[in-house]
């Protein structure tokens, strides 16, 4: 069965905060919510006007919090970028904190990604060699602290599908998954369903984009990944996409949470969860 989740990053763009975030999506009706860590403090979410949550939180402060608003957290967004020396020196201990801090607050996994560009001076085979270390790293973390640890196409390795397979086959693990995501796959010009039949044995949970007409006529095949729809869910060029998507994981029997990612004003995330709900209502009619 698929279910439906907001991430709180919709609001950033809006300068609200976590806890505002949470009540806007408590409003829709949803239950599930996806959240940004911060490895450290940043101001701006200290004064409110970010969503993102610091890992020097309170976890059960938190989980409390969301308690009371009838939230639960189905993935803790840690992305900094692992593929590559920076993910060594900084991703590592991201992703690793995350884990722990997801562990605390209840929530089953944690997703990663790469950056938006390659790394100077590597070659791909060097770049996958690293990225395995940084991973290994990580999968002990996450095999103690029974926490997925997600891979979501974002960028010029993720969306590099032999890169992703080889990099699955290599730990062959329970806890190392994937985060599909329509419309970052779109954008890096791949058809979203062929890239997700690919990945399907993988997938765990879901974020799901639509792409307005003008960023595709600019971006499409330029870029590896966008931060959420400027235009509602259903309402962009990458609308029957989603539905395709939509429908293979339900035929396939995938049982997860997806998570809507738009633009956080009141009129695109009502729009976004009507068009969601709605595929969702076509799916359960199919099933009786």
């Amino acid at each position: 069965m698929i279910h439906l989740g907001l991430h709180t990053d919709n609001w950033r763009p809006l300068s609200v905060g976590f806890e505002g975030a949470c009540q806007k999506i408590a409003a829709t009706g949803l239950k599930h919510l996806e959240f940004a860590a911060i490895h450290g403090q940043n101001f701006i979410a200290a004064l409110g006007y970010d969503p993102g949550v610091s890992l020097q939180s309170n976890p059960l402060a938190i989980r409390r919090f969301l308690d009371g608003l009838g939230l639960k957290v189905s993935q803790i967004d840690g992305s900094y970028p692992m593929m590559g020396p920076n993910g060594s020196a900084f991703g590592v201990q991201y992703v690793t904190q995350s884990i722990r801090f997801a562990a605390e607050l209840g929530c089953p996994m944690v997703d990663t990604v790469d950056g938006a560009f390659e790394t100077p001076g590597l070659n791909r085979k060097e770049v996958f060699r690293i990225t395995c270390d940084n991973y290994r790293q990580c999968l002990s973390w996450a095999e103690d602290y029974k926490v997925v640890i997600n891979v979501e196409p974002h960028g010029p390795y993720t969306n590099d599908l032999d890169f992703m397979e080889r990099l699955f086959k290599q730990f062959d693990s329970e806890w190392l998954r994937c985060n599909f995501d329509t419309g970052n796959t779109f954008i890096a010009g791949h058809d979203p369903l062929d890239y997700c039949k690919a990945l399907r044995p993988y997938i765990v949970h879901c974020h799901i984009k639509d792409v307005s007409a003008d960023l595709a006529a600019a971006a499409r095949g330029e870029e590896t990944g966008i931060g959420s729809s400027i235009v509602p869910v259903g309402g962009g060029v990458n609308a029957d996409n989603i539905r395709r998507c939509m429908d293979y994981l339900r035929e396939t029997g995938w049982d997860g949470i997806v998570s809507i990612e738009c633009h956080g004003s009141d009129e695109n995330t009502a729009a976004s969860v009507k068009f969601m709900r709605e595929i969702t209502r076509t799916r359960s009619a199919r099933r009786k």
